[in-house]
């Protein structure tokens, strides 16, 4: 088997220098370059990356854990982390969470263990302490969700402004009964929205009914309970903001088997088919394609730059793609309270 001692040989350099080339150090001459990988082609020499975590102490691959890889969204911010990533000549190892927050810690730690270069998390707990002593060696950046109880840099979509654009386009078309529905309040997307819609349901003039917040699970009976409450009802409502695409697919052909597709309907989130129903449904179109390579390259930044003083909260902006089922009457001015 062909060694890197051979390959120094055969390029008359040294090991180190091979190990430099190898490592892409900007500190060695094109003509040097040229050499070495010249010899590496004609011995068909493989470095040992084995070797090389041993040496440096951390492996050249990142992981990525995510609750699902399977969830559409999340699938594409995998993406965007691996094409950027594989620029980088850098593996990529991910791991799925699940939604069980007591099992987040032992299932990121099975990919610190790897002696991993960087890790990016879209968590599912709310405290991440159990992260801090694995920082001394692995950058972390998180994603989708801001960390708990460690200092790690985060990069989110901006959930308070998307709620705020989907209550006012809701209520400019005419709705005042606009019901909230989302999941656990523990995650902090679904809590932040859940702001958002307060705030601009109080800056329209509009009144906070709880009676209209519904936060509920995904189970095979989710979307029946949630319209029941809603609908079933002297007061129903007349609209409705879904804080989650997965959620929105459930509800979405509910309403329609009960004679209901023409209610106001906003998704935080585009899902398949969203644009193919009918009435089309509106949503607040988040780029999974974005947040994966801003994530990705604030990654690298720590890792090459371990000391330099970067803006550790990045909030990505979303988009009202207004179609069909929020109507599309122009967004009325607020009237303001008082």
């Amino acid at each position: 088997m062909t060694t890197m001692r051979d390959v120094a040989a055969r390029a008359g350099v040294s090991g180190k220098t091979v190990s430099r080339v190898i490592n892409d150090d900007r500190y060695v001459s094109d003509g040097v370059r040229k050499r070495v990988q010249g010899a590496i082609d004609e011995l068909n020499y493989v470095p040992n990356m084995l070797s090389q975590t041993f040496r440096h102490g951390r492996d050249s691959a990142i992981g990525v854990a995510v609750p699902s890889g399977a969830d559409v969204f999340l699938g594409a911010v995998i993406q965007a982390i691996a094409d950027e990533a594989h620029s980088r000549q850098t593996a990529v190892m991910i791991t799925n969470l699940g939604y069980q927050p007591e099992e987040e810690q032992a299932a990121v730690e099975v990919l610190l263990r790897r002696h991993i270069s960087g890790l990016i998390i879209v968590p599912i707990s709310s405290d991440h302490r159990y992260i801090r002593p694995w920082q001394q060696r692995t950058q972390v950046v998180f994603v989708d969700r801001s960390p708990r109880g460690v200092t790690a840099d985060d990069v989110v979509h901006d959930d308070v402004g998307g709620a705020r654009k989907a209550v006012a386009q809701l209520a400019g078309t005419g709705h005042r009964r606009i019901a909230f529905v989302g999941n656990a309040l523990a995650v902090e997307t679904t809590a932040s929205r859940l702001r958002g819609y307060e705030a601009e349901i109080v800056e329209r003039g509009l009144v906070i009914d709880p009676d209209l917040r519904v936060i509920d699970h995904e189970d095979p009976d989710f979307a029946t309970r949630v319209l029941d409450r809603l609908l079933n009802r002297d007061d129903p409502a007349t609209a409705i903001f879904c804080t989650n695409s997965q959620m929105s697919i459930r509800l979405v052909p509910e309403l329609h088997s009960r004679g209901h597709a023409d209610m106001g309907f906003i998704s935080f989130g585009d899902f398949p088919m969203a644009d193919c129903v009918e009435p089309a449904i509106t949503v607040i179109d988040q780029d999974p394609w974005l947040l994966g390579v801003t994530a990705a390259r604030r990654l690298f930044q720590r890792i090459d730059r371990p000391t330099a003083r970067l803006k550790r909260h990045i909030v990505l902006p979303v988009e009202l793609r207004l179609r069909e089922s929020s109507g599309t009457v122009p967004i009325s001015p607020i009237r303001r309270i008082g």
